[in-house]
C-alpha cells in the first residue's frame, strides 16, 4: 500500500537509540537540551521547548499566557480537533471561523473580525498542508485588538517565518509529519519570560528537573506553579536529532513533488482543482485536491485504495463532530463545509519517486472516469 505519509528511518535512527539505550539514561536530559538548541537554530529563534506532543504545545502556550475561562479564542474548524481540544483544556470558548476560500483554505481575517467579541484573548493560526497565513494581514488585525497570536504549526517546521507571527509556535513530530519523533512536539517564543513559564510548567511546575538535581549539590526543588507531564524523553530527542539534519531537503523533496503533482493533474485531472495556485511559502506537508462535485468521493477513495493506494481527508470540521454539534450547536461555516465536503489527500513523501506520482495521477484519472460514467449512467 502506498501511504499518504511515511516516515524515512534507518540505520542513523536506530545507532542513535542505541546510544540512549546504553547511556542509561532515558528520561529528559543532555539531549532533549541538545535537540531545543539545534531546532530553535534551524528556525531563528534562541531556544525552544520541547515536549511531548503538539497538542501539549498548543495547551502550554494558552496557559502560559493566562488565557482561561471566560476568554474567548478564535479558531479554524479545518484543523485537526487538537488546534479546539486545547482551548478547552484552559477553560475558555473556541470560536470556529470559516476559512477564505477554496484556493486559500486557511482562516478569513474578514470572518475572523466578524466574529471578535470584547472576551476574544487570541487568535489561533493553522498553517494548513504546510502552507504560511499572511503574517502581516494577521499581525495588524491582532494589534489593533489587543490579540494574541498562536500559530499551530504541526505542518509547517523549517520555516524560519514561523515563530515569529506572534506569542508562540507549536510543532508536531508525530509519525506523519515532515519530521518525526512518534510522538513530539516543540513551542516555540521569542518571550524568554513566556518561554521558562512554558519550561516549567512541562515538568509539574518543578523549579528542577532530575537531571538537573543529579548535577547539582541538593536534591531538593520546589513547585510554584500548577503544571503537568508534558516532557520529551531522551529517546525521541535522539531521533529528532537525525531527523532534523535532513529536514530541509525532505522538506525540498515534497516541494518538487507538489510541483510535479501540480503538473500532471492540471494535464490528465483537469476537472480537479488544487488549493494555494499563487505562490506562497510552505513546508509542504500534504497535497490536498478538490474533487468536482459531481464525483461521489468514497468511490475515488475505494478505487484508490484498490489500486493500493492510501488517500485520507484534512479535514472532517471541527464543528461537525459530535462534541463541538453539542457544545456550541449551530455554528455554520459554508466555505469550510464546502472544501471538506470535496478535499481529498494523496500521497506526498521523500519516499515518493516521479514514476510513482505518475501512477498516483493515472489511478486518480481512471478514478474520475469510473466515477463520470457511473454518475452518466444514473
Amino acid at each position: 500500500m502506498l501511504l499518504v505519509s511515511a516516515p524515512v528511518l534507518g540505520v542513523p535512527e536506530k545507532a542513535a537509540l542505541s546510544k540512549v539505550i546504553d547511556s542509561g539514561w532515558l528520561t529528559m536530559g543532555e539531549r532533549v537540551r541538545a535537540f531545543e538548541a539545534a531546532f530553535a537554530a534551524v528556525h531563528g529563534a534562541d531556544d525552544c521547548v520541547a515536549v511531548s506532543s503538539c497538542t501539549a504545545a498548543l495547551h502550554l502556550i494558552l496557559y502560559g499566557l493566562g488565557i482561561g475561562p471566560g476568554d474567548e479564542v478564535l479558531v479554524p474548524s479545518l484543523t485537526f480537533v487538537a488546534t479546539a481540544n486545547a482551548v478547552l483544556y484552559v477553560g475558555a470558548k473556541p470560536v470556529f471561523v470559516d476559512i477564505e476560500s477554496d484556493d486559500v483554505p486557511l482562516m478569513s481575517v474578514a470572518e475572523a473580525e466578524a466574529r471578535c467579541t470584547s472576551r476574544t484573548r487570541a487568535v489561533i493560526l493553522v498553517h494548513f498542508a504546510g502552507f504560511l497565513a499572511n503574517k502581516e494581514e494577521w499581525q495588524t488585525f491582532a494589534s489593533v485588538r489587543g490579540l494574541y497570536i498562536i500559530e499551530d504549526a504541526a505542518h509547517a517546521p523549517g520555516l524560519k517565518e514561523v515563530g515569529t507571527f506572534g506569542a508562540g509556535a507549536a510543532f508536531s513530530f508525530y509519525g506523519n509529519k515532515n519530521m518525526t519523533t512518534a510522538e513530539g512536539g516543540v513551542v516555540i517564543t521569542r518571550d524568554p519570560d513566556l518561554r521558562e513559564k512554558i519550561r516549567q510548567a512541562r515538568a509539574h511546575g518543578m523549579t528542577t528537573g532530575t537531571r538537573q538535581r543529579l548535577n547539582s549539590r541538593t536534591p531538593q526543588y520546589d513547585v510554584t506553579m500548577l503544571g503537568f507531564n508534558y516532557r520529551m524523553d531522551e529517546m525521541r530527542a535522539a531521533i529528532g536529532l537525525v531527523q532534523l539534519r535532513n529536514l530541509q531537503e525532505w522538506n525540498e523533496v515534497r516541494r518538487i513533488l507538489v510541483v510535479l503533482y501540480r503538473r500532471l493533474i492540471a494535464m490528465r485531472c483537469p476537472t480537479i482543482s488544487m488549493p494555494f495556485a499563487e505562490p506562497r511559502t510552505s513546508a509542504y506537508h500534504i497535497m490536498p485536491i478538490l474533487l468536482p462535485r459531481y464525483v461521489n468521493r468514497q468511490d475515488v477513495i475505494d478505487e484508490l485504495r484498490a489500486q493500493g493506494i492510501q488517500t485520507t481527508i484534512h479535514y472532517p470540521p471541527v464543528h461537525q463532530m459530535t462534541l463541538y454539534r453539542e457544545l456550541f450547536p449551530g455554528v455554520h461555516l459554508p466555505r469550510t463545509e464546502s472544501f471538506a465536503d470535496r478535499e481529498l489527500t494523496i500521497p506526498l513523501h521523500p519516499q515518493i519517486t516521479s514514476p510513482v506520482a505518475e501512477a498516483v495521477v493515472d489511478a486518480l484519472a481512471s478514478a474520475l472516469d469510473s466515477g463520470s460514467r457511473a454518475g452518466t449512467a444514473a
